[in-house]
């Protein structure tokens, strides 16, 4: 049953520019403290959703042109919302719950953690200050960041799908590639995570495959309220959104 849901969401989601990877929701909950555990059964299958550079071209770029009197939030997150309910479509006689990336609870704890759940599918590695042995930052903050073996920092989760009704105690979980395994690249890269972000340098931080074009790095780095401009969506969209 998991290779076909596998399957479908592959030809489904594929042509999007969007990645689809199994975990088990035990293996989520095994990592975290029982505050943010998923509220299902170990072996219950789920996907982590994640965007690709191509789904700018793929996706987004379509869908606001054909939806776009109807876009009255983020364009990307309307955007992901909007294929995410027509997979839901593809599977009828199964119940499918969709958790977004930028979902919180009501005590404002995210409804799941994205690079967390990255992890664990194996689809990218989560380096955070504890994979460094000699930690230079003292009482800094230090956040962690997933690299993507083939697109490095160049992607983003999504979201996460589960099937309540699919249980698949005999699923095997893959290890993310450790593709940043050095210690002095791992420092490096959650320096420029932490303290260059803006700059996007940490997301180069392998030799990657594909990388946002210009015209996207143009838009994520523009501020959300200036970004419906750049798609050639109507002030008056803008103003429904963000006022």
């Amino acid at each position: 049953m998991e290779r076909r849901v596998a399957e479908q969401l592959r030809s489904t989601l594929g042509p999007l520019g969007l990645e689809a990877h199994a975990l088990k929701v035990g293996w989520y909950n095994a990592v975290l403290p029982p505050a943010f555990h998923l509220p299902y059964p170990d072996d219950t299958l789920a996907f982590v959703v994640l965007s690709t550079p191509s789904m700018f071209d793929k996706a987004l770029k379509p869908f606001v042109s054909k939806e776009r009197l109807k876009i009255i939030r983020d364009p990307v997150d309307q955007c992901v919302s909007h294929h995410l309910s027509r997979v839901k479509e593809k599977f009828p006689d199964q119940r499918v719950d969709i958790m977004f990336d930028y979902e919180l609870l009501p005590s404002r704890k995210p409804k799941f953690l994205a690079q967390t759940a990255a992890h664990v599918a194996g689809a990218a590695y989560y380096y955070q200050r504890k994979d460094v042995k000699l930690d230079p930052w003292g009482k800094k903050k230090i956040f962690g960041v997933c690299i993507h073996p083939k697109y490095g920092g160049w992607f983003a989760i999504r979201a996460l799908l589960l099937f309540p009704g699919i249980q698949v105690p005999f699923l095997e979980q893959p290890p993310p590639v450790d593709c940043v395994s050095s210690e002095e690249k791992r420092i490096e890269l959650l320096e420029q995570f932490n303290f260059h972000w803006q700059d996007g340098r940490y997301r180069d931080i392998i030799e990657v495959k594909e990388r946002y074009s210009e015209e996207q790095k143009t838009y994520f780095a523009t501020p959300p309220a200036e970004r419906f401009r750049l798609l050639g969506l109507s002030q008056e969209a803008q103003r429904i959104t963000f006022h």
